[in-house]
């Protein structure tokens, strides 16, 4: 089993856990805020109750560092403006608390926004000043998110994978330093969110690429196959298999192969330009 693979497998086999403990944290706040204004006529001291309080929070912050370290993005918008009044009400009043802490943007694209270090400050406190758990973070990130694209460009996103596995690699050995380590990873996160284009600029566009990078680089066949789609696609082609029929005449007239015609047209089916 390749690292890729073990890495997966531990985070889907742990997946039932985060998402119990994303759960009962909630259940939890929601618990406590019901009752906060009420401890002390309850009969709670306040060390009991400053206690409780502390408990709460550290709760709050441990499902945010799990949720970061295991790429996860969970839709929080249902509920982050009632969660936030309810943590700045009983948790940090001083201080508010923001759910989603990267906002709309996912860790790798803040990381392409504002750079890695400013991405790495807006990690929960709890990560920031642990390297390896930083990065982990991010890798885990950046994986999550090429199994997610695989399938657009699954001969790109192959060669991604390969290069965080041997970047992972290298940095478990100690064979690069951390700063070196962070350029590298951080560039990495860039190709993975926005793929370069080839070299050539007749392939402007992700579905020209796409097809590009899956048939070996063969610039004049990726152009060839992208204008015999083009003109023969039908509206609202997709899923109707009548319509799908045509496309993949189309495709066997230049590739000459089941297999083949069968591969790409899985590709192309990932492409909103066709």
């Amino acid at each position: 089993m390749t690292q890729k693979s073990i890495a997966i497998c531990a985070l889907s086999e742990n997946e039932h856990k985060r998402t119990a403990l994303y759960k009962m944290t909630v259940s939890l706040i929601r618990a406590y805020a019901n009752i906060a204004d009420e401890l002390t006529a309850a009969g709670y001291r306040d060390v009991n109750i400053k206690r409780i309080k502390k408990h709460v929070d550290e709760f709050v912050k441990l499902r945010e560092i799990i949720r970061n370290a295991s790429g996860e993005n969970i839709d929080l918008k249902a509920y982050e403006a009632d969660m936030r009044h309810l943590l700045d009400t009983y948790i940090e009043a001083s201080e508010p608390k923001v759910i989603s802490p990267f906002g709309d943007l996912s860790l790798l694209e803040l990381i392409v926004k504002t750079g890695i270090g400013e991405a790495i400050s807006q990690l929960p406190k709890g990560l920031q000043s642990n390297k390896e758990a930083v990065a982990e973070t991010i890798e885990n990130n950046i994986r999550s998110t090429i199994i997610k694209s695989h399938l657009n460009d699954p001969a790109y996103f192959d060669k991604m994978s390969q290069l965080l596995g041997e970047l992972i690699a290298n940095r478990k050995a100690k064979a690069i330093d951390y700063v070196a380590y962070l350029k590298k990873i951080a560039e990495l996160a860039k190709q993975v969110i926005t793929p370069s284009n080839p070299i050539s600029p007749k392939i402007d566009t992700a579905g020209k690429r796409a097809l590009y990078n899956n048939l070996n680089e063969n610039e004049e066949l990726a152009l060839t196959i992208d204008k015999a789609v083009k003109d023969v696609r039908n509206h609202d082609w997709l899923d109707v298999e009548a319509r799908e029929r045509v496309i993949k005449f189309a495709l066997n007239e230049q590739l000459k192969d089941a297999g083949e015609v069968e591969r790409i047209f899985a590709i192309i089916k990932q492409q909103p330009e066709y």
